[in-house]
């Protein structure tokens, strides 16, 4: 099958190489102060997160048919290189640049890093150079997007999903990731709490996969699952339970004790998460699963990830539990309903993150991290459950509507989804060119 050739991606690669020449990033003044430790802990933790994307590819790429199986995780994998160079040139000063009304930053600030290298360290992170911390943050932009592959895998041309990609980055992770991580963003000005990205990651990814899945409509066979390598599935759980702990524990910014309560709290809801999912269909006379397990802990890691370092190790059991039974409750309605949202993005990373988000507020307190200057719900205060719930609402409506635009837009540019013939050729031959 011939392909039509496409210019425009290499001439906009070709811009930013000759851009490169008249900003040479230069280091902007002598190193500042760092803990070696810390840098140490962080160098690690950037490339635990990073880990997190092969793992994802594996993970997803087990679950589909197996004529999918390389086109799925080849989606995970061309976010590594996607969304670098553009963090690099706009992405990271979108993100953390001067703020322009809470909502986004100004591109201009650290365009083409201008800045970075050897400047000023970032206030949280006061003990690592800011050229670390601004790598670590871009390890979390590379897999948010991937998390959205899971709803349209099988059925998604991949031009068309790499301009989304670019765009959902660009309109719906970094105006939330603004938002809640830069200092003056409008949801920390709340009082919303997110230790490691259950709203910039979980729910953005979540809530736009829906989306995808009720824009792109039913595939033509999407009656039943039939997993090309459940061995991949676990492959790929193991691999997102072990970087993971670079996403959480990492997002202590040092080697210190918050570091490894959130080591701690990550571990047992993850754990305790993967119990509750296939205790849940015992006691419903299900068969216990490799793959529910799979999924149960990624339920469990998504649903700690914003309350890791602002809660209590046995209330992360509880967040973990809560969390794996409403995901799973939630994955038989999406069943039952027809949207076709291939992996249960939605499910799993959407549900997950909101019920985390919900639980920070609950359970969050300030004899685990003085940052929080308002107890959760649990400790008899309601300032900040209240905060978190109007920001949930906010955030979710925000992405969903964000997201069908930006898909709409894209169809528009780029047509979607295969056709008919190719999805049932399967998408590694039509796609790529290759197969298993």
């Amino acid at each position: 099958m011939q392909t039509k050739k496409s210019i425009f991606p290499f001439l906009l690669l070709v811009i930013v190489t000759i851009l490169a020449f008249f900003f040479p990033s230069l280091p902007v003044g002598e190193e500042t102060e760092v803990n070696g430790a810390d840098v140490a802990w962080m160098l690690t933790s950037t490339a635990l997160v990073l880990i997190m994307t092969p793992g994802l590819a594996f993970f997803y790429g087990g679950m589909v048919k197996k004529k999918n199986v390389i086109s799925t995780m080849f989606q995970s994998f061309i976010c590594m290189a996607v969304v670098a160079v553009v963090w690099v040139v706009f992405g990271f000063s979108l993100v953390f640049g001067e703020s322009i009304g809470g909502i986004i930053g100004n591109p201009a600030t650290y365009f083409m890093f201008e800045g970075v290298v050897g400047g000023p360290n970032w206030p949280g992170a006061p003990t690592i150079p800011f050229a670390l911390f601004a790598m670590y943050q871009l390890k979390f932009a590379i897999i948010t997007p991937a998390l959205i592959t899971g709803a349209f895998a099988e059925r998604i041309r991949f031009k068309s999903y790499i301009l989304f990609l670019i765009l959902f980055f660009v309109f719906i992770y970094a105006p939330l990731a603004h938002a809640t991580w830069h200092p003056e963003g409008l949801l920390a000005g709340m009082g919303v709490l997110d230790f490691a990205g259950g709203t910039v990651v979980h729910m953005s990814a979540g809530v736009t996969a829906l989306a995808s899945a009720l824009y792109l409509k039913k595939g033509s066979d999407s009656s039943g699952s039939n997993p090309a390598r459940v061995t991949y599935v676990i492959l790929g759980t193991g691999l997102l339970w072990f970087g993971w702990f670079g996403f959480n524990a990492g997002s202590a910014f040092g080697a210190n004790g918050l570091a490894a309560s959130a080591l701690a709290t990550t571990s047992t809801a993850s754990a305790a998460a993967a119990l509750a999912w296939i205790f849940f269909d015992a006691a419903r006379g299900k068969k216990p699963t490799a793959v529910g397990v799979c999924i149960g802990v990624v339920v469990g890691l998504v649903a700690i990830t914003p309350a890791a370092g602002f809660v209590t190790v046995t209330h992360s059991l509880i967040i973990g539990v809560v969390a794996s039974i409403i995901s799973r409750l939630v994955v038989e309605w999406r069943t039952r309903s027809g949207v076709d949202d291939t992996l249960d993005v939605f499910p799993s990373h959407g549900v997950g993150g909101m019920v985390g988000m919900l639980l920070t507020g609950v359970f969050a307190t300030h004899t685990i991290n003085s940052v929080v200057t308002t107890d959760g719900l649990f400790f008899g205060q309601s300032g900040l459950f209240v905060a978190h719930l109007l920001g949930l609402l906010g955030a979710v409506i925000f992405t969903f509507v964000m997201a069908f635009i930006l898909l709409k837009a894209t169809d528009l540019v780029s047509k979607l989804r295969v056709s008919i013939e190719e999805e049932e050729q399967g998408l590694d031959v039509t796609q790529h060119g290759e197969s298993l």
